[in-house]
C-alpha cells in the first residue's frame, strides 16, 4: 500500500497547517505533567501520597479511554475532514476549560482537594486526549518513505517544542490564569489551520483485507510499543520528579525556566539534525544513538548538588538534544508499522489510540509510583533529610538511564526481526 501524497514535496505552509495545533496541545500538556504534582504537594498542600494515588487512577482511567477514542478518529476521518474537525473544536473548548477549573481548587480540606483535582483533570485530559489522537491519526494517514515520515513527524513535534517552550515559562512568569487564556487562543488558531488540510487519502492494495484487525495481533506493533514504553517511563519519571529536583537538591527553584528553556530549545535545535540523521543511518538505528546521548548526558545528575546549577544546565542542553531523536523517530516507525499492515487509511486511529495509552501509562507509573516510594524512603517536598534528599537524586536520575539502556537493548533486538525498521 503507497500513500498518494507521499511522493510529493511536504511545503511549509502543509507542515505549519498540521503541526499548528500540536503546539496548543503541548501547552497544556506540561503543566499538567510538570507544573500540576508540584503546584498540588507544594502551593494546595496535598499530601504526596494521597496526591499520587489520584494522579494515578485518573491518568489510568483516560488511558484506558484512548483505544475507543482512536476508533472514533477512524469513523470520523472516514466520514471526511468537516467531521473530524467538529471533534477536534469540541475537545478544545472543554480542555480549555478543565485547564482552567485545575489551577483553583477549594482548599477547605483534603478531600475536596483532591475530589477537585480528579473531576477537573479528567474533563482536560479526555478532552485533549480525543484532540491530540485525531490530530495524530490525521498525520499519521500520509504514510511515506521513512525520511519523508520523519519530515511529518517533524512538523509535528517541532511545534509541540515550541508550545512546551512557552508553556515552561508563561506559568512562572504570569501564572496559570494568564496561561489558559493563551491557551485558548493558541486552540483557536490551530483550528484555523486544520481546518485548511483535506483528509489524507491513500490508495489501498486490492489484496489488502477489508476486516479491522487489533493492532495487538501486528507483531512488530508490540516490539515497537515495548521499546517506546521502556523509553516513555524513562523519560516519564525526571519529567514528573523535576520541580522536586530543582527546588530542594539544586536549592534554585527560580532557574526552572531557565533550565527548562535550555531542554526544549536545544530539543528544537536538534530536530532538522535528527531528521537527516535518518537519510543516512535509517529510523531505528537513530533512535538507539538518540537514547544513547541520553544516557551519557544524564547519567551525571545524581551526584549533583546546591550550588550545580551550571553543570545541570550543561545537562539540560545535552540531554536536550537527544530529546529530538525520542518526538520524531518513534512515530515515524509506528506510521511504517501501520502501513506495512495494510492498514493505511482506516486504521490509524486504532492504532493511535493504544500508543497514546501507552503514553499515559508512563506518566500515571511515574507519579504514581515514584511520588509514594520517595514519600516511604524518608523525602517530602521541601524537606532537608540527607536520605530523602539522596533517594530523590537517583530516583530522578539514576533510574531513567537505566530503563533507556533497557530500551536500547530490545529495539536493537527488534531491528534484527524488522529490517525496513533501519532503512533510510
Amino acid at each position: 500500500m503507497t500513500p498518494t501524497i507521499a511522493t510529493q514535496p511536504l511545503s511549509w505552509q502543509t507542515g505549519l497547517a498540521y503541526g499548528g495545533l500540536a503546539a496548543p496541545l503541548a501547552f497544556a500538556s506540561l503543566p499538567l505533567y510538570v507544573s500540576l504534582p508540584h503546584h498540588y504537594a507544594s502551593v494546595a498542600g496535598a499530601p504526596l501520597a494521597g496526591l499520587g494515588a489520584v494522579l494515578l487512577a485518573t491518568r489510568a482511567f483516560d488511558a484506558f479511554l484512548d483505544p475507543a477514542l482512536g476508533r472514533l478518529a477512524d469513523r470520523l476521518l472516514h466520514r471526511g475532514p468537516f467531521p473530524a474537525w467538529c471533534l477536534a473544536a469540541l475537545g478544545s473548548v472543554l480542555m480549555a476549560l478543565g485547564f482552567f477549573a485545575l489551577w483553583h481548587p477549594p482548599l477547605d480540606g483534603e478531600a475536596a482537594m483532591l475530589g477537585w483535582l480528579a473531576a477537573s483533570l479528567l474533563v482536560c485530559t479526555l478532552a485533549y486526549s480525543a484532540v491530540t489522537i485525531l490530530h495524530q491519526a490525521w498525520g499519521t494517514r500520509w504514510g511515506g518513505e521513512p525520511t519523508w515520515r520523519a519530515r511529518v513527524t517533524a512538523w509535528r513535534e517541532g511545534s509541540t517544542l515550541a508550545g512546551v517552550l512557552l508553556a515552561s515559562v508563561l506559568p512562572i512568569w504570569l501564572g496559570f490564569d494568564a496561561t489558559g487564556v493563551v491557551l485558548a487562543l493558541g486552540l483557536a488558531l490551530g483550528l484555523v489551520g486544520l481546518s485548511q488540510l483535506k483528509a489524507p487519502r491513500v490508495v489501498v492494495s486490492a489484496t489488502a483485507s477489508t476486516r479491522e484487525t487489533s493492532p495487538w495481533r501486528n507483531a512488530g506493533f508490540k516490539r515497537l510499543l515495548t521499546v517506546f514504553m521502556l523509553n516513555g517511563v524513562a523519560a516519564a519519571i525526571p519529567a514528573t520528579l523535576l520541580p522536586f529536583f530543582i527546588a530542594d537538591q539544586l536549592q534554585a527553584p527560580s532557574l526552572q525556566p531557565v533550565l527548562l528553556l535550555c531542554y526544549f530549545g536545544a530539543a528544537a535545535l536538534g530536530l532538522p539534525l535528527w531528521v537527516k540523521a535518518v537519510a543516512r543511518w535509517g529510523l531505528a538505528p537513530t533512535w538507539r544513538a538518540g537514547m544513547l546521548a541520553s544516557v551519557l548526558a544524564f547519567g551525571f545528575t545524581p551526584w549533583l548538588g546546591v550550588g550545580d546549577s551550571v553543570a545541570f544546565a550543561a545537562i539540560c542542553l545535552a540531554s536536550g538534544l537527544a530529546l529530538g531523536a525520542d518526538l520524531v523517530l518513534p512515530g515515524a516507525l509506528l506510521t511504517g508499522v501501520i502501513h506495512e499492515s495494510g492498514e493505511g487509511g482506516r486504521g490509524e486511529g486504532r492504532y493511535v489510540g493504544w500508543w497514546s495509552c501507552a503514553t499515559k501509562l508512563n506518566l500515571a507509573l511515574a507519579a504514581g509510583l515514584a511520588l509514594p516510594l520517595l514519600s516511604a524512603a524518608g523525602y517530602s517536598s521541601g524537606g532537608t533529610d540527607p536520605a530523602g534528599l539522596q533517594a530523590l537524586a537517583w530516583a530522578y536520575g539514576g533510574l531513567p538511564c537505566l530503563l533507556k539502556l533497557t530500551a536500547v537493548a530490545f529495539l536493537w533486538r527488534a531491528e534484527r526481526l524488522h529490517s525496513s525498521w533501519r532503512l533510510a
